[in-house]
């Protein structure tokens, strides 16, 4: 296997199959980027994957994992002021998090340059919505590179740098789910380390960098100056592409992912239309959509989610008098979902029912195809503690989700979680659920990395104004979801040994009287514990530890003597109350038609963490044996 390091730091032109997620790592490398800050969300996190493979000291700028998006904005918009160029990443409800520095940007005179680069979720794969972050990027005055497979997010990278350099400005990088994590053979240019000079070159006479008052505006109109100069350029830019199919009848405008959807579509049509597939898609190039507009009778704007270079492109058309028939979205369901060449062979087919065969039914399986519902990893922490806190609570109690791994508590069997909204807004959704209810007790979930990411202000609201809600901090020790990134608490920074901040320091800083801490696979304590906080007057929190075991695992299994645990059955002693498979629901467990209990081998860790729940004693650990195969 390739060193990631060696392949991202190689000095000559190569070419090598990549995601487009590590063709960005080289493609800042190659531009000079000094500073790179992020925290991560899917479909991001590979990129940071790319960067840790190569060691600090070889690195060719700085990186950390930020507290949050907002903060790693602001790290990286420091860096830039100060003369260096500086990129950010995150995911797409990232940008929520970052908007309030994020919208300012553009106002700022940004000496060094600025990237920032979004992965944008159409089809909400890994997110809570699939919100459309090109929105972001007009308010704020941001151009945006839209590239459709991993060599243009190589080479849009490089333009969005050389660009922001310019014109000392942000430039967003806009990637989607499939453009991340799709490979291609991308050629890379050669790189010649160049030295750094450390010098920091703020200088308040570049600014102004205070926006208050009637300094805005000079600011704004620099913005809005700078906007238009990217208009013009981008009609020099090489980042548009025409396919000319000599069609005067049929153009269609697009970027992006459906780009790529588009010519799978249009493999077996009868008909090919002109297609313009644009690289800068803000702000656009006019004059070459005009010149699109005007040769052809009919034009079809291609986009994802929401229509918004078909409005630009209306607008266009209206102003330059221009008599074209545009066609765009039609119903709901074109605002929503990835476009895939099945869906934009449907979109095609609504508009132009003659240009290609509409497409194929899906098969029709003789054999329904078994449930796999989404699910936490055998000897999750989570799980137990699920297991436990049910125990504590009752049906009419209400119980708000936040986002991580613990979200899938809000299935059955453990139904812990009836409400859930963005990262560290449970606490606060609690406070307000807890106002003229003396009823139903109000618990909420909060996970360690989101604690530290966005938890605090919403303790800090529940103590201020004496809510009478429960915590339960699901504290597993790492970034689990997005790929076990570290975290203020973790201890670590990269393999880095770093100061750790632990959750229960930073409660009782905060004034905290009631915490109770205990490991999720003491059950029954924990159990006792949650009894014992939702009868408290006031704000209470319970912490609920067990590391990741999925992270756990993998590192032991590193280790030489390292040896394997399995849990057993005894099938005399089992009576079938199935509490195993019914409550507990560990996935190593398998129920046979007759109604026995087997474990699968290959799933389970032997862990023990379902022994105390069997009511039989049935589930058993036998000696741990030797691993066999320590390849």
């Amino acid at each position: 296997m390739k060193s990631f390091a060696k392949m991202l730091l190689n000095p000559d032109a190569f070419s090598e199959i990549v995601m487009g997620n590590t063709a960005v790592v080289r493609a800042m490398i190659e531009a000079g980027t000094r500073v790179v800050t992020s925290y991560p969300g899917s479909p991001t996190p590979e990129i940071a994957g790319a960067i840790a493979g190569i060691k600090p000291e070889d690195r060719p700028f700085y990186f950390e994992f930020s507290t949050n998006e907002k903060v790693a904005t602001e790290v990286a918009y420091g860096a830039a002021v100060n003369g260096h160029l500086a990129t950010v990443f995150f995911k797409s409800v990232g940008l929520n998090v970052a908007a309030d520095t994020f919208v300012q940007l553009s106002l700022m005179n940004l000496t060094g340059g600025m990237v920032v680069i979004l992965g944008d979720d159409p089809g909400a794969n890994s997110s809570q919505n699939e919100q459309d972050n090109r929105h972001l990027a007009r308010l704020s005055y941001t151009p945006i590179f839209e590239p459709a497979n991993p060599q243009e997010v190589y080479e849009f990278y490089k333009a969005a740098a050389k660009l922001s350099q310019q014109l000392h400005m942000p430039v967003i990088l806009r990637l989607t789910t499939h453009v991340c994590h799709a490979k291609q053979k991308v050629s890379f240019a050669a790189w010649s380390p160049a030295t750094f000079d450390k010098t920091p070159r703020f200088d308040v006479a570049n600014g102004p960098y205070m926006p208050l008052t009637s300094l805005v505006f000079p600011m704004k109109r620099r913005a809005l100056a700078n906007l238009r100069q990217v208009a013009e350029l981008s009609e020099k830019q090489g980042c548009h592409t025409q396919v000319n199919n000599k069609n005067p009848q049929r153009g269609i405008i697009t970027f992006g992912l459906p780009y790529l959807s588009l010519l799978d579509a249009l493999g077996g049509a009868s008909e090919k239309p002109d297609i313009l597939k644009l690289g800068l898609v803000y702000p656009l190039p006019a004059e070459l959509i005009v010149e699109f507009l005007r040769h052809h009778a009919e034009v079809f704007i291609l986009e994802e989610l929401d229509d918004i270079i078909e409005g630009d492109i209306k607008r266009l058309a209206f102003d330059r008098q221009i008599s074209v028939k545009i066609h765009g979205k039609s119903d709901a369901e074109s605002w929503i979902g990835e476009y895939t060449a099945d869906k934009v062979s449907g979109r095609l087919t609504a508009v132009w029912p003659e240009m290609v065969a509409p497409p194929a039914a899906a098969p029709d399986f003789s054999v329904a195809v078994p449930p796999r519902p989404a699910q936490m990893c055998p000897g999750c922490g989570h799980r137990s503690a699920f297991h436990a806190i049910r125990q504590a609570l009752k049906p009419e109690d209400i119980k708000v989700a936040d986002i991580g791994c613990h979200t899938l508590g809000f299935m059955p069997p453990y139904e812990m979680g009836q409400l859930l909204m963005c990262m560290g807004a449970s606490t606060g959704i609690a406070a307000g659920m807890s106002l003229f209810n003396d009823s139903r007790r109000v618990v909420c979930f909060l996970g360690d990395s989101t604690f530290f990411h966005a938890g605090i202000p919403g303790i800090v609201n529940a103590l201020f104004n004496r809510h009478n809600i429960t915590l339960i901090v699901m504290e597993n020790g790492t970034t689990a979801m997005t790929g076990h990134q570290d975290h203020a608490a973790s201890g670590r920074n990269f393999n880095q040994v770093t100061e750790s901040i632990p959750v229960r320091r930073v409660l009782e800083g905060l004034g905290v009287k009631h915490i109770y801490e205990v490991d999720t696979y003491q059950q029954q304590k924990l159990t006792d514990m949650v009894r014992e906080a939702v009868t408290v007057e006031g704000f209470a929190v319970v912490i609920a530890r067990h590391p990741c075991m999925l992270k756990l695992m993998r590192e032991q299994r590193r280790k030489e003597n390292f040896q394997a645990k399995k849990v057993s059955i005894n099938q005399q002693t089992c009576n079938q109350t199935h509490a195993c498979v019914s409550e507990f629901a560990c996935p190593t467990f398998v129920m046979h038609e007759d109604g026995t209990i087997d474990v699968n081998p290959d799933l389970c860790i032997g862990d023990g963490s379902c022994l105390q729940t069997c009511p039989a004693k049935a589930i058993n650990r036998p000696e741990a044996r030797q691993k066999e195969d320590k390849s």
